[in-house]
């Protein structure tokens, strides 16, 4: 299993962005970007498609041309720190999912971005990761993202469904991001991982921690 962090470019940064800012993402999602960006006019959702793109563009290419430098430091960086580490992350993941997780996943992507949000693409076996990560930090967020490859990979073997329906708002998705934490519970990963902790938040959605079933 091996992971190669790369800086993508400003306009994947865009498209990545644009992806959470849609008439029908929950503010959950979309509000972030106006945090880490406070010069991002709030009031982008009452823009066209197209209009809310160019402004997009417009607005964060400054941003971009400030932290360009430190993008591509940081692939260099994040590749060590992960590389530090990746014994004992394939050691546990080979235990966690009775697998030999070394001979799996070895041309995994990171993609570098200005996106807040990190989402995930299984079939391409890819994710992108907020620049602003110190080096543990995007550590944290890979291992994340990394357990739902595996997962998904062990889940698929055995039920024999199909890709599609692994991403939200499915019960597959649920049950992948629910697990996460207690895969992440082994010492090996936990120990390495700055968001471990449920109060940290990046092993299960808070959301997750109240939820309630309905039967009809």
């Amino acid at each position: 299993m091996n992971v190669t962090f790369r800086n993508v470019g400003f306009e994947y940064s865009i498209e990545s962005i644009l992806l959470f800012q849609t008439e029908d993402t929950n503010s959950y999602w979309s509000d972030s970007l106006y945090y880490f960006y406070p010069e991002i006019n709030q009031n982008i959702q009452a823009l066209q498609e197209r209009e809310k793109e160019d402004y997009l563009r417009a607005t964060l290419q400054k941003v971009w041309d400030r932290v360009l430098p430190e993008i591509e430091a940081k692939e260099y960086r994040y590749h060590e720190h992960f590389q530090k580490y990746r014994n004992q992350i394939e050691d546990a993941l080979s235990d966690a999912f009775e697998l030999d997780s070394r001979t799996m996943f070895n041309e995994l992507l990171a993609n570098i971005t200005l996106n807040p949000i990190c989402p995930r693409f299984l079939r391409e076996e890819k994710f992108d990761l907020f620049y602003m990560n110190s080096e543990r930090g995007a550590l944290g967020i890979t291992l994340h993202e990394v357990i739902h490859y595996f997962w998904f990979f062990v889940w698929n073997r055995h039920f024999r469904d199909s890709y599609d329906e692994y991403e939200t708002p499915s019960l597959q998705w649920i049950l992948s991001e629910m697990v996460v934490e207690s895969i992440m519970s082994d010492k090996r990963l936990s120990t390495i991982n700055p968001y471990y902790p449920r109060e940290e938040g990046a092993c299960v959605y808070r959301y997750f921690l109240d939820m309630k079933s309905k039967v009809s």
